[in-house]
């Protein structure tokens, strides 16, 4: 393992997006404990606008920042702390500044180093955040980063150096889930409201296309998927019944890309376990058909409260020395 060995305990801060988050996470003989954990959630303010408006989420980072880092670091001491850390790439710029700013200016405050962190390398890091001690041991593993805003596949050694395998070309898996609910007219956030309709239709009803499916590379597209399924309910009046069979169908195409290219790394790279992170690792379905076609390959998903986006794995990732170029 890489591990950072000057720190054992450090506060991370978390603002790529519409979450702001703080957490105290530390080293404990070679695990990651979370210490505490505090998510503010601006899922009700982006509703009114149907998706995240850069501007009104820096805004309401600015709001909440002072009181998740009060609340994080309640109970411990400022000289517990080996380390401020905070993401810092990639997201939304004016979103971002907020978490950073706040980050290094407690560090110089309280004269402790102030650390980067790359908020896909949070998202891996999450894989370590198990309360049930099930974390990642075998090498090499192939990761599938699926999200909002990134689709990737990396294949991770035991010095937990990563290779990227594959990238989205267009639009990201989550991407694709929130765009087509937008067009099923399903509450925001969409992703998973139309994972849960999905659970009420037919997978088949609709032939959706998979597009980059046989690509002799690993990279993916999502965009072509969601015109399709514009086109398919265009100037049409869908019954409950039908949206639901939109949903499954479009839901179940999606998974499969996944699910194929992610058996491809495996091939390619001779796996000895998968990894999924991400907000759309949350999904039932993607986990089930994954496991389902790994034949007794070890897999591994982060706890449902450590898929979405927060701080305890921006500071694992610290803790781990996981990095991205």
């Amino acid at each position: 393992m890489c591990y950072i060995s000057f720190m054992k305990r450090v506060l991370a801060i978390e603002s790529s997006c519409d979450e702001t988050a703080a957490a105290v996470v530390e080293m404990n003989n070679s695990n990651i404990c979370v210490v505490s954990s505090v998510v503010a959630s601006q899922i009700d303010l982006h509703k009114l606008t149907q998706g995240v408006v850069p501007e009104v989420a820096a805004r309401a980072h600015v709001e909440a920042i002072n009181f998740v880092i009060k609340e994080a670091i309640k109970d411990t001491e400022v000289d517990q702390l080996d380390a401020v850390v905070a993401t810092t790439q990639p997201g939304l710029k004016p979103a971002l500044v907020i978490g950073e700013t706040a980050g290094r200016a407690l560090a110089a405050a309280w004269n402790k180093p102030f650390v980067s962190i790359h908020h896909i390398a949070g998202h891996i890091a999450a894989a370590w955040l198990d309360e049930d001690g099930n974390i990642p041991n075998e090498f090499p593993a192939i990761i599938l980063v699926v999200s909002g805003g990134h689709t990737q596949l990396y294949r991770m050694d035991e010095n937990l150096k990563l290779n990227l395998l594959g990238n989205t070309c267009d639009d990201a898996a989550g991407e694709a889930f929130d765009k087509i609910a937008r067009l099923l007219g399903l509450p925001y956030p969409g992703g998973p409201e139309l994972s849960k309709l999905a659970t009420k239709g037919n997978n088949h009803a609709h032939d959706f296309p998979r597009p980059m499916l046989n690509s002799k590379n690993l990279d993916f597209s999502f965009s072509g998927l969601k015109t399709a399924v514009f086109y398919a309910i265009r100037d049409k009046k869908l019954t409950d019944n039908e949206k639901a069979d939109v949903a499954a169908s479009a839901q179940t195409a999606i998974v499969e890309i996944l699910v194929k290219k992610t058996l491809s790394a495996v091939a390619m790279e001779d796996a000895k376990e998968v990894i999924i992170v991400g907000g759309v690792a949350a999904n039932t379905l993607l986990r089930e058909k994954m496991r389902d076609n790994l034949h007794g390959l070890s897999l591994r998903v982060p706890l449902i409260k450590y898929c979405t986006d927060n701080a305890a794995m921006i500071g694992a990732a610290a803790l781990l020395g996981i990095k991205i170029d």
